[in-house]
């Protein structure tokens, strides 16, 4: 569905950005009598470059809002089932941990597709795909989002869960990029990947990698996802290639080399940036807005993952839509409700995985005594508690 550059459409609120945040963040508000119309430039299904994984705590928050949505995403395909990850140190000594929740990796093209189904069908709120923001302009009355088609969409609230290039980010919070809490990947689909275990994730680390890691996830139907991430710090002092040196390291790490002999890469190296949450304070709201998932920097610095974040980050600014229109206080100081509920419920925890990262980051020999350790009687516990 389009808007017509003839009218201008007026909405309670607008969420821009069709993704996990703003399929959680409209499924959030799916009982609270609002009109609510969820924008997404793209046209679903489409490809998201991501690791894949869905964590558990993702399908944990869509629970409690109602347990018939992970009912309905649970049988989607293609997936695997995660039970544990195995983490190779740069010694090539491994550690297996296992998961506590139950979780599934499957390409994003799927699962966005299937969670944007369920704001179909549990919800009256507006789907406008193919519709592209130009610009937002936020006045004493109202929100005023300016199309790509020329037509004006008005609101009382917008949130923006447009991801890593946020257009509501930039027009209302602009800030340069941070490349200190900031990571570059890039990822590509194999088959025929030798020795892989499906249930299993796999993480690879070595000090050749300048704080980063190789990854190989299964993603179900025979596939797997394969990718490295750095720190974009790194990355632009030592102008390193991020495709160049996924193939090295598939071609010649001691784990990695064999395994990828007869394997057959499908489509190509595509890259993507991940906006670290944890490292520093920043506000994610203001009069009339606020910011979910990557556009809110919510991806955890340690592992990589920030689907289940941008789920909780748009669940809760749902909630703080909703509280409001109650009181019919759309000011900034009220929004800051938003930021404090985020920093609780998931700013601690990032901020703990980005000391942790940074600590370990040029530490190759302490990953390796990690990884021994947790091969000592009841301290494995204590390792997989610090990985997270």
């Amino acid at each position: 569905m389009s808007v017509s550059p003839e009218n201008t459409l007026a909405y309670d609120v607008a969420i821009i950005g069709a993704g996990p945040a703003g399929a959680a963040c409209a499924l959030a508000l799916r009982q609270r009598g609002l009109r609510v119309a969820l924008l997404d430039k793209a046209q679903f299904p489409r490809d998201k470059v991501c690791g894949d994984a869905i964590p558990g705590q993702a399908f944990k928050a869509l629970r409690q809002l109602d347990p018939a949505f992970v009912a309905q995403l649970w049988p989607l395909q293609p997936r695997d089932d995660v039970r544990d990850s195995r983490l190779v140190a740069p010694s090539g000594a491994s550690l297996t941990l296992q998961w506590k929740l139950p979780s599934f990796n499957s390409p994003r093209e799927t699962f966005d597709a299937a969670l944007l189904g369920l704001v179909r069908m549990h919800s009256d709120t507006t789907i406008l795909e193919n519709t592209v923001l130009k610009s937002v302009h936020i006045d004493a009355e109202c929100v005023h989002l300016h199309l790509a088609e020329g037509a004006e969409l008005t609101c009382q609230v917008v949130i923006g869960c447009d991801g890593a290039n946020s257009v509501v980010g930039r027009k209302l919070l602009p800030a340069p990029l941070d490349r200190a809490h900031h990571c570059a990947g890039v990822r590509a689909y194999y088959e025929n990947v030798a020795g892989a275990s499906s249930g299993t994730t796999e993480f690879f680390l070595s000090s050749d990698y300048l704080a980063g890691y190789v990854w190989l996830f299964p993603v179900g139907a025979g596939r797997y996802n394969v990718g490295l991430g750095m720190l974009s710090e790194i990355v632009a002092k030592h102008k390193v290639d991020l495709k160049e040196v996924m193939m090295r390291v598939l071609a010649t790490h001691p784990e990695l080399a064999g395994r990828f002999a007869g394997a057959r890469q499908l489509g190509p190296i595509v890259g993507f940036g991940l906006p670290l949450g944890g490292g520093r304070e920043r506000s994610i709201s203001g009069a009339r807005f606020m910011l979910c998932g990557d556009a809110a920097s919510l991806i955890d610095p340690l592992q990589g993952h920030g689907i289940d974040t941008a789920i909780q980050s748009g669940i809760l600014a749902g909630e703080q839509a909703a509280a409001c229109f109650e009181k019919q206080d759309f000011s900034a100081e009220r929004m800051r409700e938003y930021d404090a509920r985020v920093a609780h419920k998931i700013g601690r925890k990032l901020a703990k995985s980005y000391r942790l990262m940074r600590f370990l980051s040029n530490k190759a020999w302490l990953v390796n005594a990690a990884v021994r350790l947790a091969r000592v009687p009841g301290l494995k516990p204590w390792v997989q508690r610090a990985i997270g």
